[in-house]
């Protein structure tokens, strides 16, 4: 059909299913201009690929990524691997002139997304990034609050994402804890690069930081024995901004308990907010204006009134998921291709999140605040959008 548009996604791990989901759910929740068609999908082996084609119901499968880029039936292409295998992957999309999403970190360095987003804007490619939490209504709706001004002159942020996916010192080594198959930022580039690109969409530019990270579990164990991990378990930052405010972040992979810990308390000089993903449907305000008889936190339920909620379902509190989260990426990315511009968070604003992971680096080394106008931390280099 002429409205179709026909999709490629590399990988079947995690996000590849999350995203064969989104892509079934986007059609009928958004009704937009084209249609997405789950067209082929590649993994490492033609029967790991025809296993998932035929259990996620995508028409073709191949074991080969390249077969699935250069396949002209093929219009836009989803890349949902490890970090160590985005570059060519979308610079091979960049050279078959097709619109790509990148699931994030985009690079292994920040001088590897630098390279992406400058390959995909030379083409005039549509381009995104997944960093699928800020999606939320309620982080949408908080965006709207700081920008109008509702609490006033942000002053002081404390955010933290953390998680316990790593906690257990049996688990294995894995493709995160070695350099050679993830980054050099371990949770600080897996997690922390979430609630980063929070702090850049919520409050401005990061002018300086300072940060600490430490490898917990030294050792796992691996395919031959035991493994050295090889990048960081947790840490945390002291940020200050562009505009002046200062802020505190943590972020871990060995937070016993915590599943989603995605957190954020902005205060601003007329109020302050609040947002927890594990209650991903609710937004705390803080009004300082009030009667101070009836000052405190006011829990907002988030509902139709809401940013893209109304789409998923009509009653307030009734809740949006995870799965939402990329539905809504999806339907930006939809509309990336049918308008030929890119929606945010562009491989632009990927690259700077992946800037800001760069000077924690450079600092936590060399023991020292770094300035994100550095060298070090590929200065000189146009900001992102963050409107």
């Amino acid at each position: 059909m002429k409205n179709e548009l026909r999709i490629g996604l590399i990988g079947a791990g995690y996000m590849g299913k999350a995203h064969t989901v989104a892509l079934k759910t986007v059609g009928p929740t958004f009704e937009p201009e084209r249609t997405p068609v789950c067209e082929m999908i590649a993994t490492s082996s033609d029967a790991g690929a025809a296993e998932f084609a035929g259990r996620w119901g995508w028409s073709r499968s191949t074991g080969d990524w390249r077969a699935l880029v250069d396949d002209p039936r093929v219009e836009a292409v989803i890349v949902a691997t490890p970090p160590r295998t985005h570059a060519a992957m979308v610079m091979a999309c960049v050279a078959a002139r097709k619109p790509v999403f990148c699931e994030k970190p985009l690079g292994t360095s920040a001088g590897e997304s630098l390279a992406l987003a400058e390959a995909v804007e030379g083409a005039g490619l549509p381009n995104m990034v997944g960093f699928n939490y800020i999606r939320t209504p309620a982080s949408q709706l908080a965006h709207q609050i700081i920008a109008s001004g509702e609490i006033g002159e942000v002053i002081q942020v404390a955010a933290e994402h953390v998680e316990d996916y790593l906690h257990d010192p049996a688990l294995p080594a894995s493709w995160r804890t070695r350099v050679a198959t993830g980054t050099e930022a371990g949770a600080l580039g897996d997690v922390a690069s979430h609630i980063v690109n929070a702090c850049l969409r919520l409050v401005g530019p990061i002018d300086s930081l300072v940060a600490d990270t430490r490898i917990v579990q030294p050792m796992r164990h691996g395919p031959s024995g035991p493994e050295a991990v090889e990048n960081d378990d947790q840490g945390q930052m002291l940020l200050r901004f562009a505009n002046g405010a200062t802020g505190s972040l943590s972020f871990s992979r060995m937070a016993a308990g915590r599943k989603m810990g995605y957190t954020y308390r902005i205060t601003g000089t007329r109020g302050a907010i609040h947002f927890d993903q594990e209650d991903q449907n609710a937004l705390w305000l803080y009004d300082a204006a009030r009667d101070p008889a009836r000052r405190g936190f006011q829990k907002l339920l988030m509902g139709p009134a809401h940013p893209d909620y109304l789409a998923f379902n009509q009653g307030v509190g009734h809740g949006t998921g995870y799965n939402e989260q990329i539905a809504i990426e999806m339907r930006d990315f939809l509309r990336a291709i049918a308008t030929g511009e890119s929606v945010w968070p562009t491989f632009r604003d990927g690259y700077e999140v992946d800037r800001v992971i760069a000077a924690a680096l450079v600092s936590h080394r060399e023991r020292r605040w770094v300035s994100l106008r550095e060298p070090t931390a590929e200065s000189g280099v146009s900001r992102g959008s963050y409107a």
